[in-house]
């Protein structure tokens, strides 16, 4: 079983849990309410068995919240697309997933995102991202497909320049000395994203060393329109729906905002962390 979708139904049960301790009840109480074995009740709040939609409309009914059948279903659906594992995604290679970037990025007005260790895919020069898939590549041992993934990738830019679109980004300061790529690659990056200021499209803030935070940026994520937020760990990459955690991730994204600086002084932060490249 991946270890995603193992994630997902941990999740699953920790919510069934939840709902019953919420009623006041033991699993005892819930596994006679509903003429289950114990072990049963055990097993699906421990994510060891998938529940079935039926499984979960009578655990909603038993906790005395019938309004919540339709969550725990559609959670039940989830379970294998939330949570996508990059070793099942990049099998082929990054450029499949790269189109499905592109085609999440067109259907979207406004993306708000967080990046603390590398700059955005949709700022990235068609250098910048060839040395950072050349690098993911081989620490996933995946087939190497580089050229058609860059052309993707520059590709999905061109929503930059449309008229109505929203790109709110928030970059760590950090992110900006971060050298996964030569010199004067990186350099050339950061000329790039300096001339991205002043875009009507774009709004780019960076957070600066030192900055007053009431949210440490803990991990990247980008958040399309107030549908999903997706987000990247080493193994895993979760598309993330349920308005509860959207709302986390946007107040996450808020008290982040609140510490970074905009226009000259973003540009000055990014022509400061250029000059110590020291390129001759």
């Amino acid at each position: 079983m991946s270890t995603d979708f193992q994630s997902a139904r941990t999740t699953l049960g920790a919510r069934l849990r939840e709902l019953r301790t919420e009623a006041g009840l033991n699993g005892k109480g819930v596994a006679q309410a509903l003429g289950w074995q114990r072990s049963k009740v055990s097993r699906l709040e421990t994510g060891k068995q998938t529940p079935t939609a039926a499984d979960l409309t009578a655990w909603a009914q038993a906790v005395g919240r019938p309004d919540l059948a339709c969550e725990l279903r559609g959670r039940l659906v989830g379970l294998e697309t939330q949570y996508r594992s990059w070793r099942r995604q990049l099998a082929g290679g990054h450029r499949a997933r790269q189109e499905l970037a592109i085609a999440e990025t067109a259907s979207t007005q406004v993306i708000r995102g967080v990046e603390v260790s590398r700059i955005p895919g949709l700022f990235q020069t068609a250098e910048y991202a060839r040395h950072t898939f050349e690098g993911n590549a081989e620490f996933r041992q995946v087939p190497k497909d580089i050229e058609g993934s860059v052309r993707a990738r520059i590709r999905r830019q061109e929503v930059l320049y449309e008229p109505g679109r929203q790109f709110r980004f928030l970059v760590w300061e950090g992110a900006l000395h971060v050298l996964t790529c030569p010199r004067e690659v990186m350099a050339a990056q950061l000329d790039r994203l300096a001339g991205l200021i002043g875009l009507d499209t774009i709004e780019l803030g960076v957070i600066p060393l030192g900055a007053q935070l009431r949210r440490a940026p803990t991990h990247g994520f980008w958040i399309y329109d107030r549908r999903r937020v997706i987000v990247e760990t080493i193994s895993t990459e979760m598309w993330l729906d349920d308005e509860d955690t959207i709302a986390l991730y946007e107040r996450a994204w808020e008290w982040m905002s609140e510490a970074a600086v905009h226009g000259p002084q973003a540009r000055r932060l990014i022509g400061r962390a250029r000059a110590t490249l020291e390129l001759t």
